[in-house]
């Protein structure tokens, strides 16, 4: 692979970015110091690469021409009104221009395309977040992206409707991908943005998605990460969030597919009153893994943060689950809470869990919970002696455990297709999409169950 990025390397260097030139030779230094993490690292010890680092992979050194994006990007939620943005292979894809400037002063489109036309914009907030100092895989990005999405919402802003970036693997070689997307929210503004993960064949395939997203004073965003993909790919999907005085975050991630799953959230606060939610729902089957790794610095006062992820693991899937909330010397007054609750439905699933405090000022209200078993006997017996089969009964009982993480989705139609998509997940029918991670070619019609669930 090293052959592969010193070809990459050339590329990349013949038309870079000059400001971005001092940054991508020190990531890749700190990279070749890193190197890829392995289980002797804490953080990796129940997360093993090797397998996937053992195939080989083509680096996509250029967009695809000739892409038919209304064809290859429709995704149409029924009753579901947003602006569609596309990645085919780690590259945006657009059928007008690369970066639309809406009138409000909305700009979205290629980070390529607006390093090239804003680059003071993008460059005040490029790398100034993501940590490449003690993450190799964001040394590795930020040495060797060359596209992905930038989406800048001005002061005094609300964004009309939902912005959704749909990123698309789709090709006959293995590829490792690098692709990073900046997300900036200036003061004041609102945004909700619908990120989806999708592979559309069976084709092994290694992404590394970095994502910075800056929300400004007393800005607000609704974020939600859709993840099915096919069970030979890995994806490492870096969010680092920071989040400045009153700022509102509400983050959704909801892991229907994938080989193995990594996901690292990463948010700071650096002003009082600021609020963040994060909120995950795993269903893994199979010989899928997935991790999920939380870091939360309350590094001013007066902030809040919540964390809610639950799981259900069926056949020889593993979990990770490792929360870590800072709270630093000057931020009194905290409130922080973090849950992870595991549902194992075979004895050879399996999870670790690791919630995690590291406190240092007395003034706080902070807890932390874990809990991992099995599906309920008492609750199996209630709706068994209430003539419903053992079969539907599970079903039941599953579904009502999802759906806790399920309503909060505050976008109703995406809410709807979510709730589908889990039935069918928890029945074994979803596996990767032949279109888009949130199945447009099925019905409008909603999966219903054999039994009506409001007379229970």
């Amino acid at each position: 692979m090293s052959g592969l990025y010193g070809e990459c390397r050339k590329t990349i260097s013949v038309n870079d970015y000059p400001a971005l030139t001092a940054q991508r030779d020190n990531a890749i230094r700190r990279f070749e110091e890193l190197g890829f993490p392995t289980t002797r690292l804490e953080t990796w010890k129940n997360t093993d690469l090797k397998e996937s680092l053992s195939r080989e992979y083509n680096i996509v050194l250029k967009p695809r021409q000739g892409v038919d994006v209304q064809k290859v990007f429709r995704c149409n939620i029924p009753h579901l009104d947003t602006a569609i943005m596309g990645q085919l292979n780690g590259w945006y894809v657009s059928k007008d221009v690369p970066l639309m400037e809406l009138g409000n002063g909305i700009i979205m489109g290629s980070l390529a395309e607006a390093l090239k036309k804003y680059p003071e914009l993008v460059e005040a907030h490029l790398g100034k977040y993501a940590d490449s100092l003690t993450d190799s895989f964001t040394s590795l990005n930020t040495a060797f992206f060359q596209d992905g999405v930038f989406i800048f919402v001005p002061d005094n802003v609300k964004s009309p409707r939902p912005v959704q970036i749909i990123n698309v693997i789709h090709d006959d070689e293995n590829l490792f991908m690098q692709s990073r997307n900046l997300i900036v929210l200036g003061k004041n503004s609102r945004l909700s943005m619908v990120h989806c993960d999708d592979s559309y064949n069976h084709q092994p395939s290694f992404s590394n998605i970095l994502t910075e997203i800056h929300i400004g004073e007393n800005a607000s965003l609704d974020h939600y990460k859709l993840q099915n993909l096919n069970n030979s790919s890995t994806l490492v999907s870096s969010v680092y969030f920071a989040m400045e005085a009153s700022a509102k975050l509400d983050s959704h991630y909801i892991s229907l597919n994938g080989g193995l799953l990594r996901n690292n959230i990463r948010i700071r606060f650096n002003g009082p009153h600021a609020n963040a939610n994060i909120y995950g729902l795993y269903l893994m089957d199979r010989k899928q893994h997935i991790d999920n790794q939380v870091f939360v610095d309350h590094a001013v006062p007066d902030c809040t943060s919540g964390e809610l992820f639950k799981g259900i693991l069926d056949e020889h899937s593993s979990g990770v689950f490792n929360g870590h909330v800072l709270v630093e010397r000057d931020a009194r007054r905290t409130n922080a809470y973090q849950s992870n609750r595991n549902i194992l439905l075979t004895e050879t699933a399996k999870v670790n869990s690791k919630p995690f405090l590291e406190i240092y000022n007395d003034d706080v209200k902070c807890s932390h919970g874990s809990s991992t078993g099995q599906l309920d006997p008492d609750a199996m017996y209630y709706l068994r002696q209430r003539g419903i089969g053992e079969d539907s009964a599970r079903m039941l009982l599953m579904y009502a455990y999802a759906d806790e993480v399920i309503s909060k989705i505050s976008i109703d139609p995406l809410r709807y297709r979510i709730e589908d998509m889990v039935k069918k997940r928890l029945q074994g029918e979803l596996q990767i999409c032949e279109a888009c991670v949130l199945h447009c070619n099925t019905p409008e019609q909603p999966l219903e169950f054999v039994i009506d669930m409001t007379k229970i």
